[in-house]
């Protein structure tokens, strides 16, 4: 498949997509990087409605060029009360640290999968690209979706996911290696010893499905962007690059650890969400270890956090907060997100 596939798919002049980041960026990093000829990204995991429709407003209002809006596919889960009690036992010690009450117990979390209401907003905007993490919506939504002109893309971690997603008739496959920073896309099986590389995933997807692959993980610079294109990829999805631009909404103390050493320390940890995610260490994740079996499920586990987080944060720490990265934080800079989409398509041959 020629690389300027990507043309077809995705509408740009740059084979280059912006990994969406809940809670890390907004609309202003999106506008930079779809101004520049990349696919700017806007996430809305964490989005009300009305947030959502104020984010993309902005972002039909700053750009003419295609962009994306990302979504979670998750379904909600069965609140138990047992793991609860137990995930709240392991962090009481935090909460008496920082003279914290124990919040309320809720039954659902703060992150909302796609629904009626999120269609109903989408539909104002019709735009080039709606994608989509942690599988696919129900067949109605996903119908909807379609009737609006969008092109439709999803992660996968696996073959398995890839082919499960062609045959529901996705118009493009994110090939999310393990290095990526965040959330980790599986949906078919929660067994993390079948999550692999990218550049061992890619070759394996590209191999196994008909519609355009995008590589996702660890791709930070043109040499691999080239790499990941000369596997087959016809886009390249690129989250970590980015976290230092001035368009990125991280905290400080995140952007000081991206910066030093700490950076190339990453784990997959459920300690935030529920949900096996890329996180720099940080304390919780060495107290407690990157992944115990108590935490709720996801989105369920945020909530407990959620005043340990914003204490934290308050006094400047990141001693309780998700710090996102991919393994691969070498080439982080502090330079505009149009820049760094630049750098990033200086490896890629255009036809």
């Amino acid at each position: 498949m020629s690389t300027a596939a990507f043309r077809d798919l995705l509408g740009t002049d740059l084979p280059i997509i912006q990994a969406p980041m809940a809670g890390a960026q907004g609309s202003d990093m999106a506008i930079a990087v779809s101004n520049a000829g990349g696919l700017g990204s806007q996430p809305c995991a964490l989005l009300s409605p009305e947030a959502m429709r104020s984010e993309l407003e902005r972002m039909q209002a700053g750009t003419t060029r295609p962009y994306n809006v990302n979504f979670f596919a998750h379904r909600q889960p069965v609140f138990d009360a047992a793991k609860e009690e137990a995930w709240r036992g392991l962090l009481r010690r935090y909460y008496m640290e920082l003279g914290l009450e124990e919040p309320a117990v809720r039954r659902e979390g703060e992150r909302e999968p796609f629904g009626a209401a999120q269609l109903e907003v989408l539909s104002l905007f019709r735009p080039r690209v709606v994608s989509f993490h942690f599988g696919l919506p129900e067949p109605a939504l996903l119908e909807g979706v379609r009737a609006l002109g969008a092109k439709v893309l999803s992660s996968a971690t696996t073959v398995e996911e890839a082919m499960w997603l062609e045959q529901q008739g996705v118009d493009g496959i994110i090939a999310q290696g393990l290095e990526a920073g965040g959330h980790r896309g599986h949906f078919l099986s929660h067994d993390l010893t079948v999550q692999m590389g990218t550049f061992a995933l890619l070759p394996q997807i590209v191999n196994a499905v008909r519609v355009p692959v995008i590589a996702a993980g660890g791709i930070v610079n043109a040499q691999g962007v080239k790499a990941a294109l000369d596997l087959g990829a016809v886009a390249v999805q690129s989250g970590t690059a980015y976290l230092l631009c001035p368009e990125s909404r991280i905290s400080p103390n995140h952007r000081q650890v991206l910066t030093g050493p700490e950076a190339r320390h990453t784990a997959l940890t459920t300690l935030f969400t529920g949900r096996p995610a890329r996180s720099i260490l940080n304390r919780m994740m060495r107290d407690l270890g990157p992944l115990p079996p108590s935490v709720p499920e996801f989105p369920l586990a945020g909530n407990a956090v959620a005043p340990l987080r914003a204490e934290g944060a308050r006094l400047g720490s990141g001693d309780f907060s998700p710090l996102w990265a991919g393994q691969n934080a070498s080439a982080c800079r502090s330079v505009s997100a149009a820049e760094v989409t630049l750098a990033l398509a200086a490896g890629a041959v255009l036809d």
